[in-house]
């Protein structure tokens, strides 16, 4: 049986950086497959973890949590069949709800070792109050608050103190007899997505889930919460600056961006990391694609953001 970890978290959160580091240091020794779930028809995500991983399952076009389960389940089978990893970790859309990605893991006889919610503590006053959100810290056993070098301790006891309280009303539940499936659950604080390895090695166990009705399993997540996204290709060989400049006019729906180009001022392709706000970029090394960058947000359309 193998033994798998759902990582799930709002967009921007930093669930691919806290993913990577944590499979190359506490699981150096061990055979890990990567499922990474983007909510666009361009994946970022899934060409950054190729990168290390050749055994990565990239899904698009959706979430896993609505029409993409039959496919989600396929692949893992697929997975399993082709690389027999010891651990697998399944990295969910920050749109959507991890429940029935936890469900199609026991479905498939995948023992679920821990969900791991990754919080980001200098935006989360801007998307605390999201639904979605809220369902994912209800969902999971393990919360790591990302980015607290960002932050004072004083934000830091106010975010774990409503994180808190929206664990104890969001807390997933047995829809027949309200019982909790988590004993317990655990904070972990972070700083660039490290964590030490005890959590991984202290997960609190989960209940068996049971089996959603049709309709419930496959609620669309993304209509719901009025989140899109649409990419945009770069005509032109742009400098940091440039891309820095245009970065500031970006409406204020538009809380996301990610991707991958080539400026300039750098020898080598560049990730785009683009959170309310700030921007960070790393580069990377293998990559032969144009260059790209996908904008997600609420309520957006394609013509309010600038020519690139």
């Amino acid at each position: 049986m193998i033994s798998s970890f759902v990582i799930t978290g709002f967009l921007g959160s930093g669930k691919t950086t806290f993913m990577l580091k944590a499979v190359k240091e506490h699981f150096k020794d061990k055979k890990v497959a990567v499922i990474v779930n983007e909510i666009g028809d361009i994946g970022v995500d899934g060409k950054i973890l190729q990168n290390v991983y050749s055994s990565v399952l990239e899904l698009s076009e959706g979430c896993i949590c609505c029409s993409l389960q039959a496919e989600f389940e396929k692949g893992v089978y697929e997975i399993l069949e082709k690389y027999n990893p010891d651990f697998l970790f399944v990295e969910t859309s920050g749109a959507s709800n991890p429940f029935p990605i936890m469900l199609s893991l026991q479905n498939i006889g995948s023992l679920l070792e821990g969900v791991v919610c990754v919080v980001d503590a200098k935006n989360f006053h801007n998307y605390k109050s999201n639904e979605t959100f809220k369902y994912q810290i209800g969902s999971s056993n393990i919360i790591v608050v990302n980015k607290i070098d960002l932050i004072s301790e004083k934000e830091l006891e106010n975010i774990e103190n409503e994180i808190k309280a929206i664990k104890k009303e969001y807390n997933l539940r047995d829809f027949l007899t309200s019982e909790e499936f988590f004993k317990d659950f655990k904070i972990y604080k972070s700083k660039y997505g490290q964590v030490d390895e005890d959590l991984f090695k202290h997960v609190y166990p989960i209940r068996d889930l049971p089996k959603l009705p049709a309709h419930l399993s496959l609620i669309n997540h993304l209509e719901e919460s009025n989140i899109g996204e649409f990419a945009v290709f770069l005509e032109k060989e742009l400098s940091y600056d440039e891309l820095e400049q245009k970065l500031k006019n970006i409406p204020k729906n538009i809380y996301r961006i990610k991707g991958i180009v080539r400026l300039k001022d750098f020898q080598t392709p560049m990730v785009v990391n683009y959170v309310f706000g700030y921007t960070e970029l790393s580069p990377i090394e293998k990559y032969d694609g144009k260059s790209f960058l996908v904008f997600i947000g609420e309520n957006i359309k394609k013509e309010s953001v600038f020519v690139l």
